[in-house]
């Protein structure tokens, strides 16, 4: 069985979730003479097969994985191979693996000819709910995360929960800060079917995960298809990423990006109860469904004037001016503007404790 949840807007695809979707890829690469698929080492043999299917035409680029490989230097070399290969606009690129590969194969697609075709193959959970559905692609640079990039959607989205099984427990755990935090800006059912069930939230063969997946995917596609370019309501999907972003760009993206959300969560949490607009029992319920599942809630006592330098570049600040995503309640988003760095302080001690 095979769920397909439609993302709206100018540039419309869908997202495609099950089990064994290696058939579905040739649909989506049409009639391309040429098809690249970008992969990391421990992908090669997923990645291998799932190019069998194209024929002869493949060309194959292996990148660094995870953050390693999602900047600006491993982009240039991939398109110096689309060079090779004599790539056209009627060409598509295919990127196999979790978020950051994902990620770098789009932003790939978006330059290469000023835009050519591409399909995430998405094989971590928080690659298939989160960095693979709404068009967003990119590298990091030295000053922080995501800063260079465009927004290209994607012909399509496979999400292969076949791919789960061969996860590290750890990465899948990750995944879930990214369903959670859907949870709590649109969908309070994921919520209670994460704590209903922990462990079945973090197997990769459960019925529950695959729920978790398909509500998550159908939060963001709802809010993409209003809002590609986070010109709005898009925004909303950043909850809890301004500090998060900040603790990858300290850890030297050491991190799992999920971790540091996590950690982000509890921030944005605090900071919402702490400015009147959450109330106490919403905030500690971030913590108490964070750590169900193993995911961190804490983070070093000593970093906040590192931290609040590296907020300061987030994307949604404007000019000196600090914004986060907030939530006036339950499934209730909001923005704070310009909060008092005497309140971010008190927030972040909530982290740091």
């Amino acid at each position: 069985m095979v769920t397909r949840i439609h993302v709206g807007g100018d540039r419309e695809y869908d997202v495609l979730v099950g089990r064994d979707l290696g058939g579905e890829l040739p649909g989506l690469v049409g009639d391309a003479a040429r098809v690249a698929v970008l992969f990391s080492e421990p992908l090669r043999a997923y990645a291998e097969g799932i190019a069998s299917g194209l024929g002869a035409r493949t060309t194959m680029i292996e990148v660094p994985d995870a953050e390693r490989g999602k900047t600006v230097e491993v982009a240039a070399r991939c398109w110096d191979s689309l060079g090779e290969a004599g790539f056209t606009r009627s060409d598509v690129v295919v990127g196999v693996g979790g978020g950051a590969v994902t990620d770098l194969a789009g932003y790939v697609a978006a330059c290469w000819l000023r835009g050519v075709r591409w399909v995430p193959v998405s094989t971590s959970l928080l690659g298939m709910v989160d960095a693979s559905v709404g068009g967003k692609t990119g590298v990091n640079i030295a000053a922080g995360k995501n800063l260079v990039g465009a927004f290209h959607p994607p012909a399509g989205v496979l999400c292969d929960l076949d791919a789960l099984g061969s996860l590290p427990a750890d990465d899948l755990t990750a995944g879930l800060a990214e369903v959670i935090k859907c949870g709590f800006i649109a969908d309070p059912r994921i919520l209670e079917l994460v704590e209903g069930d922990p462990a079945a939230a973090a197997d990769p063969g459960s019925d529950v995960l695959r729920e978790l997946v398909e509500r998550a995917v159908r939060v963001k596609a709802e809010v993409v298809s209003v809002d590609l370019k986070e010109s709005g309501l898009r925004e909303i999907l950043n909850y809890g990423h301004t500090l998060g972003h900040a603790i990858e760009k300290r850890e030297k993206y050491t991190w799992k990006h999920g971790h540091a959300v996590s950690v982000g969560l509890i921030f944005a949490a605090a900071l919402s109860r702490l400015s009147g607009r959450l109330d106490d029992e919403t905030a500690a319920r971030h913590r108490a469904v964070l750590a169900s599942v193993g995911l961190p809630t804490a983070y070093g006592q000593g970093a906040w004037t590192d931290l609040l330098s590296a907020m300061r570049v987030d994307k949604k600040a404007r000019a000196d001016t600090l914004r986060f995503v907030v939530l006036d309640g339950l499934a209730k988003p909001g923005i704070l503007t310009g909060p008092d760095e005497g309140l971010l302080r008190e927030a972040y001690a909530e982290v740091a404790r």
